[in-house]
């Protein structure tokens, strides 16, 4: 588990690698392309050259002993991770799967298993090449001159996330992921989609804890679109201010970027949306995206897994919901009614089958985990990618802006036929935690 302390420190104060953006690799054998870096089944990642893998263990350099790009790749029975020290910002990946003499599998995610690549399959002897586009983050906050003027204060455990450690991170895995190369270059026209929330939209490190948030990259176009969650378990929009999260995006958010906004979940334990200061909050964001030329979208908290006897969901949200939907009329802003639409995909599943898009595990299915897991809250990878498909057949159906740039992932999604979670294709990564995220 990738958890080095002092590693962000160490890399400030590297002025080679913290500051280069533009890297290529060549992933193999020694035998290597002109222009390009040499990583080898041996590369360890090393703070003083800035890349590398994780963990070399049960790696495997393969060459087929044609083309020296793309005629040989590394691979592993077990997904690998491969990192870069790397200035924040967006940037373009292009990738090389496949392999010269055989069949690859592979899926790609990165940081904290934000989805890009979903089971990538190659025929005999095919290589493809595929692009994903990437948010990398840190947690100082920079005026529009790149000045350090403050931090983002993290919760102990965003210590050992993938995505505040000035690292891009990228995760190969599936059956057979076989990688020729990696190029990365910097994307400074892409629109950025900056996500707020709490548990349910945050980018989850851990299995089996997953997100809508997560999985929305998946569904766009890259180059043109990329995806900046912000989101973290257990906060609120009070709490979100009060550590300078939202400061952090107030300047770095630019003109024609779009604001996503999902809460609900924890500020009802303060009261309704008014006592607890929801509705005043939720307007001064509005108001602050606009003057910044940014476009707000307000999404609301998606519905628990709780029904009543007639197999119809219950509303736990209070008034959230109510009042974003009347801020969004009010304010004259886009609204993504996740609520209604999980309403309409929970109950389309029934409360027994509706258990397998959450967090419902027998005893010991993951580490330290020695009672059965029933969380009603919280999504597994599922369940998260069912809702991740709700907020885009919303931007598609109201023909919001957005919609010209949902990728051919995305395929005519009714909620009241949810896709078969039996066929869900999702190898699981190597991190993996029974302790339940913050939140309610």
């Amino acid at each position: 588990m990738k958890n080095w302390t002092g590693i962000i420190t160490v890399f400030i104060g590297s002025s080679i690698f913290a500051q280069q953006t533009t890297f290529k690799f060549d992933f193999g054998s020694n035998r290597t392309e002109n222009g390009f870096i040499p990583i080898t089944s041996t590369s360890k990642f090393d703070k003083k050259i800035g890349y590398g893998f994780m963990d070399i263990s049960g790696l495997k350099s393969v060459d087929n002993g044609r083309n020296a790009l793309t005629g040989d790749f590394i691979t592993s029975d077990k997904s690998f991770y491969f990192s870069v020290v790397i200035p924040e910002g967006n940037y373009d990946i292009k990738l090389n799967l496949g392999d010269a003499k055989g069949t690859s599998e592979t899926t790609v995610r990165v940081e904290n298993r934000r989805l890009m690549l979903n089971d990538v399959k190659t025929k005999q002897g095919e290589i493809v090449e595929k692009q994903i586009t990437v948010h990398v983050k840190d947690s100082i906050i920079r005026n529009q001159n790149g000045a350090e003027i403050g931090i983002v204060k993290l919760k102990p455990r965003e210590g050992k996330y993938l995505h505040w450690d000035n690292l891009l991170t990228i995760e190969f895995n599936d059956k057979a992921p076989k990688v020729s190369s990696v190029i990365i270059q910097p994307n400074t026209t892409a629109r950025t989609i900056y996500l707020t929330g709490d548990s349910t939209v945050v980018d989850a490190q851990y299995e089996p804890w997953a997100s809508w948030g997560q999985m929305l990259p998946y569904f766009f176009v890259p180059n043109e679109v990329v995806i900046a969650n912000y989101a973290e378990s257990g906060e609120t929009l009070k709490a979100f201010e009060d550590r300078h999260r939202i400061d952090k995006i107030w300047n770095k958010i630019k003109p024609g970027d779009y604001l996503f906004i999902q809460f609900g979940h924890n500020d009802q334990k303060y009261g309704n949306s008014e006592k607890s200061g929801y509705r005043k909050r939720l307007k001064e964001w509005i108001l602050r995206a606009k003057e910044l030329v940014a476009i707000p979208v307000l999404v609301t908290s998606m519905n628990r897994r709780v029904f009543d006897e007639n197999n119809k969901i219950v509303n736990t949200l209070d008034d959230f919901p109510v009042a974003m939907q009347e801020i969004a009329k009010e304010e004259n802003v886009y609204l993504i009614d996740l609520n209604a639409l999980s309403k309409t995909l929970f109950e389309a599943m029934g409360p027994e089958a509706a258990k397998k898009a959450f967090a419902y595990y027998p005893a010991n299915s993951y580490p330290n985990q020695p009672t059965a897991m029933a969380d009603d809250t919280h999504f597994n990878t599922y369940g998260a990618y069912e809702l991740a498909k709700c907020v885009v057949k919303s931007i598609v159906d109201q023909n919001l802006p957005l919609r010209k740039y949902i990728s051919k992932n995305y395929k005519n999604f009714n909620p009241n036929k949810p896709d078969d979670a039996e066929k869900f294709n999702w190898p699981e990564s190597i991190f993996m935690e029974a302790l339940k995220p913050d939140g309610n």
